[in-house]
């Protein structure tokens, strides 16, 4: 069965585009600075230019100017025509970058690409610039999500340039997780993580979703719990290790970090006060003592709302009714309710409210609570109908038991129960 990691992950994780229009000068260089060359061991030979003309070179600093200024329309205006009419190849690939460039930062990802590629297409650029921007055009890909074109595109790089990386690596992790192919995630990942000693926060969560994906759910656990315990006031590694310890069940486990979390401080996220609340919840129900599961997450959740940090929603009041309910204790979880039913949109509370009352034989507040949650729409209406029929049954309101059961016959689930009671009750066939 596929699993839908818990912990967030970055859906740009490992992208800078970020490369900057640099001036054209008179001699055909980018620059007049001599820098190390970036990939000397290229069998790329490199390109003469042939950029020759002065009043070119001077419109083409005005455009990149105008590039690294944020200035569009100015941009546009002075680097089309160079791109549409120039002679010079080099001059148009210079052009196209800064188009890329600055219709990539008006947000505009799937634009920026034919721009770039046209640029690198060209091959007209020094080394250390086409390799620079092949590579750029790989996170471009994985941006808007053409992660099969991402990996392709870092495969030429790497076969052209003769050039390894962190960050390439990095990058062709997320592309193949995006196309859930895991263990060669993992493998790009292991091997980003090898070649840097400061290996990004997003690697990691890449990592550990790879792992869970593919059935190595315990290698994630541990990872996750490691990380955390590496920083353990950091709020995002806690979510983290939570998060997938619960995936894989492991609620001692997801307890034992998120308490920790909540006396160092780093419990802060909403999702993780609920997360807390829910793995006692889920302990109690899988083999915990009910009575002290339910006390230890009442305490979390009551200490979650005076923090401010668990809001007054309808899906967290019913979250502590139904903890509350585990621990037998009916009182709070009629005034947790009752808490949910006033904030509900829908009928869930108010049903669970309903089912309280019946349990305390309260039949008249049952009936209230049951036929108003029923009004509001619940998920599993013929379990509604079928408590409502008991429900009116114990008031001696045969006719309205009846009724009840009948729309209880409506529902696939609940169907052959509501038709056996209708016809021992002397109802239909």
């Amino acid at each position: 069965m596929k699993h839908t990691p818990l912990f967030t992950m970055l859906a740009g994780a490992a992208l800078a585009f970020t490369f900057a229009a640099t001036p054209v000068h008179a001699d055909n260089s980018a620059s007049k600075d001599k820098q190390a060359v970036q990939y000397p061991n290229t069998t790329r030979v490199a390109p003469k230019l042939d950029l020759t003309s002065e009043k070119e070179q001077k419109a083409l600093n005005e455009g990149l100017d105008a590039v690294n200024s944020g200035d569009k329309a100015k941009a546009e205006q002075i680097l089309q025509p160079i791109v549409d009419s120039s002679k010079s190849k080099y001059a148009q690939a210079i052009a196209l970058q800064g188009l890329a460039n600055v219709t990539y930062n008006s947000g505009d990802v799937k634009g920026a690409i034919p721009l770039l590629k046209r640029s690198i297409d060209d091959g007209v650029m020094p080394n250390d610039t086409y390799f620079q921007l092949m590579f750029e055009l790989a996170q471009l890909y994985a941006a808007d999500q053409q992660y099969q074109a991402s990996l392709d595109t870092v495969a030429k790089w790497r076969a052209e340039g003769k050039k390894e990386t962190a960050d390439s690596y990095g990058l062709e992790g997320m592309d193949y997780y995006r196309l859930e192919k895991y263990p060669e995630a993992i493998a790009a990942i292991q091997k980003a993580k090898s070649l840097t000693d400061k290996p990004q926060d997003s690697w990691n969560q890449i990592l550990m979703a790879s792992y869970a994906e593919s059935g190595k759910g315990g290698d994630a656990a541990k990872m996750a719990t490691d990380e955390y315990e590496k920083n353990p006031t950091d709020s995002g590694t806690l979510h983290n290790a939570s998060a997938i310890l619960l995936q894989q069940q492991d609620y001692a486990g997801a307890i034992k970090v998120l308490e920790q979390g909540r006396a160092n401080g780093a419990l802060k996220d909403e999702g993780d006060w609920v997360n807390l609340v829910k793995a006692y919840l889920l302990q109690a129900q899988n083999g915990g003592d009910a009575k002290s599961g339910s006390t230890k997450a009442l305490q979390a959740f009551d200490d979650g709302m005076a923090k401010g940090a668990i809001k007054p929603t309808a899906a967290n009041y019913k979250l502590a009714g139904d903890a509350a309910v585990i621990g037998d204790n009916d009182a709070k979880a009629i005034g947790y309710y009752q808490k949910g039913s006033a904030v509900a949109s829908d009928g869930e509370v108010d049903v669970a409210l309903g089912k309280v009352y019946f349990q305390d034989q309260k039949y008249a507040q049952a009936r209230k609570y049951l036929t108003q949650g029923i009004g509001k729409g619940v998920q599993h209406k013929g379990q509604a109908y079928m408590v409502l029929a008991e429900t009116d049954r114990e008031l001696k309101d045969k006719p309205g038991a009846i009724t009840a059961m009948m729309e209880a016959t409506k529902d696939p689930d609940t169907a052959a129960k509501a038709k056996d009671w209708l016809r021992k009750a002397g109802v239909g066939k």
